[in-house]
């Protein structure tokens, strides 16, 4: 079963608390109980924990520790999967030096940008740097980098888009605001942070 956008994000939560019931001694836990000690829906956690364990044993729940590794396979997975940024502005390296990435198997410490002036560069002095895109190519083939964030101008992203699939990037994240056009198997998942916000704020008239 394939796992929702807004179920991944809920992930993380499911993993923590099952790592302190595990340490606390529990061997099984229920979907009734994760919901009331994390607030969601008893549904909702039961439609999440279906799409990474099937569902649980009737009385029994879950085993803790078997539904803990399942989780983590999902999120830590054994081998961790490096992406790169294209795009080393104030987006593209506040991204590079967030750590929220690994917490989800994926490792981000390299950026790439057409302006000779930021190669080299350290990011926040956390040792991720910045390579001039005409490096971009033997490295995503040395690194057998597939995952791509995009955070061009949306004058540039589609020739940049172009980029990322010559260099054999099948997935991208893109935060231009335009649409991109893509080879057949190649993924690309649009991220408008205004629009979020615009929706927020129109959430909170209703209220």
């Amino acid at each position: 079963m394939m796992i929702s956008r807004a179920a991944m994000s809920r992930l993380p939560e499911y993993l923590k608390y099952l790592k302190s019931v595990e340490e606390s001694g529990a061997l099984n836990i229920s979907a009734t109980t994760i919901s009331k000690a994390l607030g969601y829906g008893e549904v909702q956690v039961r439609k999440d924990l279906a799409s990474v364990s099937g569902t649980g044993r009737p009385r029994t729940g879950y085993v803790t520790s078997e539904l803990k590794g399942q989780i983590e396979s999902i999120l830590c997975p054994e081998r961790e999967i490096e992406a790169v940024i294209v795009g080393a502005g104030k987006l593209g390296r506040a991204l590079l030096g967030y750590e929220g990435f690994s917490e989800y198997g994926i490792s981000v410490v390299t950026a790439f940008d057409q302006n000779p002036k930021k190669r080299g560069e350290d990011v926040n002095g956390i040792g991720k740097n910045v390579r001039h895109m005409s490096e971009m190519k033997d490295y995503c083939r040395e690194h057998n980098v597939k995952i791509g964030i995009l955070t061009v101008p949306a004058s540039a992203a589609q020739s940049v888009c172009d980029t990322m699939t010559e260099c054999g990037i099948e997935a991208i994240l893109n935060f231009a605001h335009v649409r991109l056009k893509v080879p057949d198997g190649v993924t690309v998942e649009n991220e408008n942070l205004a629009l979020s916000l615009a929706m927020l704020a129109g959430g909170e008239e209703k209220v």
